[in-house]
């Protein structure tokens, strides 16, 4: 089974549990980053285990290879010598060691498409937590939308919220009938006019009242002065 099969595994029977117990998307995204970022940790581990195999297979193949040269050697110098015997034995172990060597070659190889196995997975994982984490908050910003929205749908249909509309109603109705009667008691007054705007009438009128009073007396002051004067100068003139 492959790495992101066991993973969709995973996921899917835990939003399943959660989806059960009707948990918020939230939670669920935070779910399924919380299993992708545990699932690129194992395949990390699985990696530096495989990288490590890889290098130890390598000092063995080195240390088979030379070991490999040596019965070479070996079995060239005892036929040197005439030692067929021990040609061929220098020769049975050369073989054996050849197998090993073919063995470990394979193995060799067998991590190394493991490990390019691992480096795919790791490249797909990291991309697609970079997609989790940049959705999470536009996903969350849309939930608390929706639940906000819900909210206000469910408060427009609730029958508490209706009463409340018909006593706002009713207030309005009752202050609609005092300010019907502040403006019937204002069509009573003369001209229209209320109490106050009467009393400063009534303040300038006595204000004008008063400043003619006063320019009369100017007036006739000054005439008599005129009066007095010409009256004086008649005498005068007969004497």
């Amino acid at each position: 089974m492959g790495i992101f099969s066991r993973l969709s595994d995973i996921i899917n029977a835990n939003l399943n549990a959660l989806l059960d117990r009707a948990e918020d998307p939230e939670k669920m995204i935070r779910l399924m980053i919380q299993e992708m970022e545990d699932t690129l940790v194992e395949v990390r581990s699985d990696a530096a285990r495989a990288i490590a195999d890889q290098k130890d297979i390598r000092r063995r193949l080195e240390r088979l290879e030379r070991l490999e040269g040596e019965w070479q050697r070996k079995a060239e110098l005892a036929l040197a010598k005439g030692r067929e015997d021990l040609a061929r034995g220098a020769l049975v172990e050369k073989a054996k060691v050849r197998e090993m060597v073919e063995h470990l070659t394979h193995e060799s190889e067998q991590l190394a498409e493991a490990l390019a196995r691992h480096e795919d997975d790791i490249c797909k994982l990291e991309a697609k937590l970079r997609e989790a984490r940049a959705k999470k908050a536009a996903l969350a910003a849309r939930h608390k939308t929706a639940v906000n929205r819900l909210k206000v749908q469910r408060n427009l249909h609730d029958r508490r919220l209706d009463d409340a509309f018909q006593r706002f109603e009713q207030v309005e109705r009752r202050i609609d009938r005092l300010e019907g009667e502040a403006e019937a008691l204002e069509m009573g007054n003369a001209e229209g006019r209320t109490l106050e705007e009467e009393f400063r009438s009534l303040e300038v009128e006595e204000t004008i009242e008063k400043e003619l009073e006063a320019l009369k007396k100017r007036l006739s002051g000054g005439k008599s002065d005129d009066t007095v004067k010409s009256r004086d100068g008649e005498t005068e003139g007969k004497d």
